[in-house]
């Protein structure tokens, strides 16, 4: 472990060095790049910063960008080709490689560092213990994807069995997940930010535990375009990996008000205040990444994880180089 923190912080150091500013003839030849994330969420602030900074504009970028509403969405699309790049969770991935599809998707770069959602119940328990949830309803997600899987490894963790303490409630769709709370469903719920502070602000829920704190720090939404999109644009996905990497390092420095002014446009439901206590939440928890390295320890626990969900057989694990690719955020490093 102390060996990947040290490689992390090696490459963090050689990024923001490789990091200057583009020149005139890198951004004469835009590439026009549709890209879709999962959801709206404020998960992702490095992505919106890298967009409201001009950081995917430097580098050559014009982007068009659409919400899919789900990793199972997102995945449809990249493979459907009407995405080029789509921010999703590296499970789909690793489906994909088992699945007898001719088109492999292939994760280029991470952006988040571990699960954003929030446990969160009906009232306030300032000595909540996640053992309190035995025998008690929790909506979930889909099974098999990153929310549920990460929730599913956070409670092993605390002593709990997925399968026979819990009930896991994994039916609703991403849109209708407030609806379904706000109408009396289950007793607990897993909720990303702005959806946690907007239901903890009418007093409708209230945060309980982080799960990405519970289940540790493994990479949990990713940068994924199909092989054969990046054998063919490669130079466009270059360009996509520096803007990241510019757009975390600047992330990573800024504090929450600067933050909140910068991507307060994507989130017209909230007011500044709210916005910052959101994004001071994701900072104290390092959900952001400092670079976009998704790290080969980091899979191998996400397949482990996935193989104790009863998602994935232990023989059909896939091999880290067959759905990553780190060669782009490597580059960048040698520069």
């Amino acid at each position: 472990m102390k060996n990947m923190f040290r490689r992390r912080a090696a490459l963090a150091a050689s990024l923001l060095a490789a990091l200057l500013p583009l020149s005139p003839a890198q951004a004469q030849a835009p590439h026009k790049i549709r890209y879709e994330e999962v959801v709206r969420s404020v998960l992702y602030v490095p992505m919106y910063v890298g967009i409201q900074k001009g950081m995917f504009k430097d580098a050559g970028i014009e982007m068009s960008m659409k919400t899919s509403q789900g990793t199972d969405k997102g995945m449809a699309a990249l493979l459907s080709g009407s995405a080029d790049i789509v921010l999703i969770g590296p499970e789909a991935s690793i489906y994909v490689a088992n699945s007898e599809s001719p088109v492999k998707p292939i994760v280029f770069a991470g952006l988040t560092a571990t699960d954003g959602f929030l446990l969160m119940g009906r009232k306030p328990e300032p000595n909540f213990d996640w053992k309190q949830l035995k025998g008690s309803k929790i909506m979930s997600f889909r099974p098999g994807s990153n929310p549920d899987i990460f929730l599913e490894a956070a409670l092993r963790k605390k002593g709990l069995d997925p399968k026979k303490d819990v009930k896991l409630v994994s039916n609703i769709g991403p849109a209708a997940r407030t609806g379904a709370w706000l109408a009396g469903q289950n007793d607990y719920a897993t909720f990303l930010e702005p959806e946690a502070s907007s239901l903890e602000k009418q007093g409708k829920a209230f945060p309980l535990g982080s799960v990405g704190k519970e289940a540790g720090m493994v990479d949990y939404t990713v940068f994924t375009t199909t092989d054969a999109y990046l054998k063919k644009n490669r130079a466009a996905v270059q360009a996509w990996t520096q803007a990241v990497a510019k757009a975390q390092q600047y992330t990573a420095a800024a504090p929450a008000g600067e933050l909140a002014d910068l991507v307060g446009s994507y989130f017209t439901g909230m007011d500044k205040a709210e916005l910052v206590s959101a994004i001071e939440r994701y900072q104290q928890l390092q959900l952001w990444k400092k670079t976009p390295m998704v790290e080969k320890q980091a899979m191998d626990q996400l397949q482990d994880m996935l193989v104790q969900g009863g998602v994935l057989e232990v023989g059909k694990k896939v091999d880290y180089a067959r759905f990553v690719d780190m060669g782009l955020v490597q580059s960048l490093a040698q520069k």
